[in-house]
């Protein structure tokens, strides 16, 4: 990852934070776009504002970013939210919410990066999903939708921007129930039940999703595209 300019979407905290330290350890040069602000000791971390629900705030990043390094090498787009509650309880607030961040958020970056490593030649995007992306959850009928649209939207992005031989390559983790500041709110019970549904009886730490993203980012996974990897811990909702 020496020198490769990285943008990661969400990345000042769990995940995404987590991805960035990795990166910046690996000497790539990171931009961590987020709406909240952090500071980072790694000099090779720099912060930008954005806000993926809004397409003119993911364009001045990326303007920002080209402006100053004249290419992209890696994308994690990994910005997103839950607002959970059955079906029956569900707001239109929080469905439209989640929708754009998850599911729009995600396409407005990608919108503006991908096509620009079609024509640049070279590039990869990894996009964060989640195991009810792939399995669905009760309660969450809105952040699944988001996070299995994600998965679609990978496998045609993976087709689309390598269809005149660039050698973009997209793919996606959907990581399992995942100790971030989103689990903050879960009583213990139920964090102790969700341990319960996977094969290592634990639940996962963000740098070993991040173990993940940066092997897929990086050129050690030349060959991989198209692909989605689950970092679960063998769990089954």
């Amino acid at each position: 990852m020496t020198d490769k300019v990285v943008v990661i979407t969400g990345g000042t905290s769990g995940i995404g934070y987590a991805t960035a330290l990795k990166m910046a350890d690996s000497a790539a040069i990171v931009y961590v776009a987020a709406r909240t602000e952090r500071t980072f000791e790694k000099s090779n971390i720099k912060y930008h504002y954005v806000d993926v629900t809004n397409v003119e705030s993911c364009k001045q990043l990326f303007d920002d970013v080209i402006d100053r390094y004249g290419r992209i090498d890696v994308l994690v787009a990994d910005a997103g939210i839950t607002a959970d509650a059955l079906t029956v309880k569900m707001t239109d607030e929080q469905f439209d919410r989640v929708i754009d961040v998850n599911l729009k958020g995600v396409f407005n970056i990608v919108r503006f990066v991908g096509p620009y490593m079609e024509n640049q030649g070279w590039g990869s995007i990894v996009t964060v999903s989640s195991v009810v992306g792939e399995q669905g959850n009760i309660g969450q009928v809105n952040y699944s939708a988001t996070k299995g649209a994600v998965i679609s939207m990978t496998k045609t992005w993976a087709k689309e921007f390598s269809r005149k031989g660039a050698n973009v390559r997209v793919n996606c983790v959907a990581p399992g129930y995942i100790m971030t500041r989103m689990m903050d709110t879960v009583p213990q019970n139920l964090l102790d039940k969700f341990a319960g549904q996977t094969m290592l009886k634990r639940l996962g730490q963000p740098e070993e999703i991040a173990n993940v993203i940066g092997f897929l980012a990086s050129d050690e996974a030349s060959y991989i595209t198209g692909t989605v990897i689950s970092v679960n811990g063998g769990m089954r909702l």
